[in-house]
């Protein structure tokens, strides 16, 4: 039943002990406050690096060919390797445990697409459908490239959504043409993909088949890229892949910079041991301000105990039971933790909030850190728990002013 009495006579005592109650609320506050951004702090590191990965497959190994740094039974180092469409087949065939092989050529620097009199600088790209699957692109409008685009050679283009605003605005670009070094494409679609802080939407995809020809490239391959299968790591497909191509273009196995492989799966692994040291830190710094919490609540509950020992022993004189004695002051306690740290968690949030909105004002492209966020319930259940041990800091000294005896304390002075 609420006790209008009790509450005005708490409120009373922490007017009358306004900067005690105050450092003490504070104490509270801030560590509420810091551990809120410091999970934020962390998420938005974790979600930065995610971005940086476009959402691309985690399973996945990307190949590129490099220079021998070894001899090689008669061979002199300084070869450069060159892949073929023969090398796809090979590794389709002979490595187990693949799920998706893609390919990706490029027209190396910017290429200037038109369309009419608008007309931009970007990378064009020849890819294979399965490339989409392993690299992150999103589809945004139309449709992604397929199979038969390849088979049949077909003349069409996939947009990056940046390229898609400069050459087409607002206007719909799918069947509308572009121009690349006096070829026509017909725009097929467009796509998203987060990697590259956004860079990777300025680019653009023909089919792989269609590019070799076009632009003369015939048979030539300059990055393989494919996912395991379930249950086979991707290390496996690494070594079976650098054996397999240092037989093909007799190179030393060994030789590391004969080839550039991008495991995907050996990075994610190191990202997430990055993420599970700060996890552990953020929740060795709630547990210290837990701690620190309980410990100031627990002294202000002492002291105030002890001032009040003359008041309590009239309490009790006249008939106050023990438990409307530590109701008392546990109350006390619950209110300011309760108070504070529901504060500091609404102070918390709001910066996070802050800074969320000032990245997405500014284009959101901070590297490796993006949409800093808070689990609501984390905070909540680390608020509700200092809450909980506030109370239990207070019940101490309340217990012992509930066993004080009534003539020791109408003695204290």
């Amino acid at each position: 039943m609420f006790d209008l009495d009790k509450w005005q006579e708490i409120l009373g005592t922490m007017r009358r002990n306004k900067l005690r109650t105050f450092l003490t609320a504070f104490g509270v506050f801030w560590g509420i406050f810091m551990l809120v951004l410091l999970l934020g702090a962390g998420k938005g590191m974790e979600n930065g690096v995610w971005k940086q990965f476009g959402g691309g497959a985690k399973n996945s190994l990307f190949v590129s060919a490099g220079k021998t740094s070894l001899p090689w039974q008669g061979l002199q180092p300084g070869r450069q390797i060159k892949f073929t469409n023969d090398d796809l087949e090979a590794i389709r065939r002979q490595v187990d445990g693949v799920e998706l092989l893609a390919t990706r050529n490029r027209l190396f620097g910017e290429y200037t697409i038109m369309n009419g009199t608008k007309n931009g600088s970007y990378q064009v790209f020849g890819a294979n459908a399965e490339f989409f699957d392993l690299n992150g692109e999103k589809l945004a409008q139309g449709r992604l490239l397929n199979p038969l685009d390849g088979i049949e050679q077909r003349k069409v283009m996939l947009l990056g959504e940046k390229v898609r605003k400069v050459l087409f605005g607002d206007s719909n670009c799918i069947g509308r043409f572009v121009q690349v070094k006096g070829v026509f494409f017909r725009v097929v679609g467009t796509f998203t993909n987060t990697g590259n802080n956004g860079r990777n939407e300025e680019r653009a995809f023909v089919p792989f088949t269609t590019f070799q020809t076009t632009f003369n490239q015939y048979n030539q391959v300059q990055r393989i890229g494919v996912s395991s299968r379930k249950g086979t790591p991707v290390k496996e497909l690494e070594e079976q892949v650098r054996q397999l191509l240092a037989t093909r273009h007799k190179f030393d196995p060994a030789d590391k910079q004969a080839l550039d492989l991008d495991n995907n799966e050996e990075e994610l692994a190191r990202f997430e041991g990055l993420f599970s040291g700060i996890r552990l830190f953020v929740t060795i710094i709630g547990v210290l301000t837990l701690v620190a919490g309980v410990v100031g609540v627990s002294n202000i509950m002492l002291i105030i105990v002890q001032e009040r020992t003359r008041e309590i022993g009239v309490r009790k004189a006249l008939g106050a039971t023990p438990w409307s004695i530590i109701s008392m002051i546990v109350q006390e306690s619950v209110v300011i933790t309760s108070v504070s740290g529901y504060l500091g968690l609404l102070a918390g949030v709001a910066l996070l909030d802050a800074v969320r909105y000032a990245l997405e004002q500014s284009g959101g492209t901070t590297s490796y850190f993006d949409n800093p966020q808070v689990n609501v319930s984390v905070a909540l259940s680390a608020t509700a728990l200092l809450v909980v041990a506030g109370a239990a800091a207070g019940l101490v000294p309340a217990t012992k002013a509930a066993n004080v005896k009534p003539i020791e304390a109408l003695r204290d002075i």
